[in-house]
């Protein structure tokens, strides 16, 4: 993982680790006397009544089939597919023979996420009850020779290089030798054999992220100095490593690729954003330290990733940004035709590159829209062709579905802010509607994207709108715009989403006295935190995996956070700056309890290794020792947000039955107390 990527993983609900194994009832974290019984939450459920078209089940069910991936050689396809248990095993199809075979059965753990490592055998991963100690497996085509490649308890082990030029080994990343760092390991895909490739051994300024070649040599890496500062080594001709760069950890400077067009071993393409407030690239010389020339930028966002061709020596395929919507610049001939045949064949829609064949004649992509849930594609270099492999969710009709609609507004203090407003036909009619705001998680560094977002077409479905605003802090719109949260969470970031609001109100689209206010993670915190900054504000809320306390979420942070314990509290607050700590009780929901008057579900996972369940149980004993009726699902065999089919869909089956109760009718003045 690059540097600046380490710094948004903070309780960032875009990057819900998914998987659950059930504990016996002794070993269940929390307080087991808090959580509603299944038939309290049924009943809850029940609440939501309507001839509707679609039902939860339709948005949140597994696909039938997803996951589609070409074999190197592209002789074989591999994908998921769903049986009627919601288990997603993965198959292979021999695209000569049409003959399939499951090479992968998901068990009572779900399958994280699997890969080709060659022609003959896949990778994947797993861990227990959501708990994130990740193990990387990999398996035969046919299914045979499984071999956990990872077999340690307690230890995460994260999948970080394919080398194309070595089909048996991989290069893995764990912390396997001290929980709170990590290190670069070259792994045999057959035999299961380590070879450690560098030691992590100072925890206090730990190495963030490892730079390799396409062999698998260790190129450079860059070690966090002193909690706030970062440097960047790279080699030094004699074996050794000297430092390139000495940055803060605010700096962005990460190597994307080794530039391969030219004998010369020391140019890369770099992001960065030393030299200008949106990150773009570079071409960079490391041995000299300097910048040969600036490759692509954009004036309004940071430029993401690019695409290098492998096979027409190495040259520049595509670069992309997220604007209002996910941007491809093609740059290769190559890439001019296949975006020319996407925009052309598939008018509206957005499209991402998902991996190509060896040869590169074989493109597999994933096309969405605002209302089209996802499908995949091959593109065909040669022919120019453009065939349609699979429909993730043919049942949810592109027609029945809802618009998103880009937004921009001014925050009071003058910033510039963008957002999206999903909006119901009867919005679009002209009828003020109900609106459920929906804060993303992260905070910093993570934004709403345009597309087909599940949760905002079911709330469509039964007349909610759904807002959700990019606030200072959030990721792609430059360093300014998210420095400019730091030290602001709970505060300025609350008030651009509440500016948000008060746009979307003016503009006649959604009903100021019924407005929701649902998020998970930082976006669970928002939640908790709009109940008490702005009590009146809102109608009810939904906390799924939230903070409630700041005080002891930063005490009980995985392990291998402890070493960015510092950052984080430049982004959040330091309690030991007294000015801080008394902010951080301001912004804490539990010392704000009695300032909560409206409807609140509570929702987390036990086993959630980043927002610790301590954290839900709090805000629920302390309202319910208020007398408060607080209903509060949770699951024993899920993490930082729900991987199962069957309790995501008890999860929004219950949640559409709140709002029916507390947004959709209105009735109860005081509805916090039966």
């Amino acid at each position: 993982m690059k540097t600046t990527q380490r710094i948004k993983w903070v309780c960032g609900v875009s990057l819900f680790m998914f998987l659950g194994v059930a504990l016996h009832a002794q070993e269940k974290p929390g307080d087991t006397t808090l959580a509603s019984s299944h038939d309290e939450l049924v009943s809850l459920a029940a609440l939501d009544q309507g001839d509707y078209r679609y039902t939860v089940e339709d948005y949140f069910g597994n696909p039938k089939g997803f996951t589609f991936r070409f074999s190197p050689d592209g002789k074989y396809l591999s994908y998921r597919e769903s049986d009627e248990n919601g288990k997603r095993h993965i198959y292979v199809k021999n695209l000569e023979t049409n003959e399939v075979k499951k090479a992968i059965e998901e068990k009572d753990e779900l399958v994280r996420i699997y890969g080709w490592l060659n022609n003959t055998r896949l990778y994947f991963s797993m861990d227990k009850g959501g708990n994130e100690n990740y193990h990387i497996y990999a398996v035969d085509l046919d299914g045979s020779n499984l071999k956990d490649l990872t077999p340690f308890d307690g230890v995460r082990a994260d999948f970080t290089e394919l080398l194309r030029d070595d089909k048996e080994h991989i290069i893995v990343s764990m912390n396997k030798n001290n929980a709170q760092v990590f290190e670069p390991f070259k792994l045999n895909v057959v035999t299961g054999e380590l070879t450690q490739l560098y030691t992590n051994d100072d925890p206090a300024n730990p190495i963030l992220g490892y730079d390799f070649d396409r062999n698998g040599k260790l190129k450079g890496f860059t070690r966090l100095r002193d909690g706030v500062e970062q440097d960047t080594y790279y080699e030094d001709g004699k074996g050794g490593f000297q430092v390139l760069k000495q940055l803060n950890w605010k700096d962005n400077f990460f190597i994307t690729s080794f530039n391969y067009a030219t004998e010369y071993p020391h140019d890369a393409y770099v992001v960065s954003n030393l030299d200008n407030d949106k990150a773009e690239v570079q071409l960079f010389d490391l041995k000299e330290n300097k910048t040969i020339k600036k490759v692509f930028s954009n004036d309004q966002y940071d430029v993401q990733n690019m695409g290098l061709s492998r096979t027409r020596n190495h040259e520049v395929d595509y670069f992309t940004y997220e604007g209002e919507k996910s941007m491809v610049v093609p740059v290769s001939e190559v890439f001019k035709k296949l975006d020319a045949k996407v925009k052309s064949e598939l008018p509206g829609m957005q499209y991402s590159i998902l991996d190509s064949t060896e040869d590169e004649n074989l493109y597999m992509l994933y096309v969405d829209s605002d209302r089209v849930y996802g499908m995949y594609y091959a593109y065909n270099v040669a022919k120019d062709e453009l065939t349609e492999l699979y429909n993730t969710m043919p049942q949810l009709k592109k027609e029945d579905m809802a618009e998103m609609r880009p937004i921009t507004f001014t925050s009071r203090d003058g910033i510039t802010l963008h957002g999206y407003i999903t909006l119901p036909k009867a919005a679009l009619a002209g009828q003020k509607v109900p609106v459920i705001v929906n804060p993303h998680g992260g905070p910093q560094g993570i934004r709403d994207s345009w597309g087909f977002n599940p949760e905002a077409q079911l709330f469509a479905s039964r007349g909610y709108a759904t807002l959700q605003v990019n606030f200072r802090i959030s990721g792609g719109y430059g360093r300014e715009f998210l420095e400019s949260g730091f030290k602001q969470i709970g505060r300025k970031a609350m008030d651009d989403v509440e500016d948000g609001l008060q746009y979307v109100v003016e503009q006649g689209w959604v009903d100021p006295d019924k407005a929701a206010i649902y998020g998970g993670s930082h976006g669970g915190y928002a939640v908790l935190r709009g109940l008490t900054k702005t009590p009146d504000l809102y109608a009810c809320g939904v906390d799924y995996v939230g903070v409630s306390n700041l005080f002891t979420f930063m005490k009980t942070i995985p392990p291998y956070w402890k070493p960015y314990l510092k950052i984080i509290k430049e982004i959040w607050y330091d309690e030991d700056v007294p000015e801080e700590k008394k902010i951080m009780e301001e912004v804490s929901p539990v010392y704000q309890i009695d300032k909560i008057n409206k409807p609140l579900f509570v929702v987390q996972g036990a086993n959630d290794p980043r927002v610790n369940i301590d954290e839900s149980d709090q805000i629920v004993s302390a309202l319910r020792g208020k007398g408060y009726d607080v209903p509060y699902m949770v699951k024993y065999d899920e993490g930082h947000g729900f991987g199962k089919e069957e309790n995501r869909i008890e999860l929004y089956k219950a949640m559409m039955g709140f709002y029916a109760k507390h947004l959709g009718q209105q009735e109860i003045p005081q509805p916090l107390k039966d």
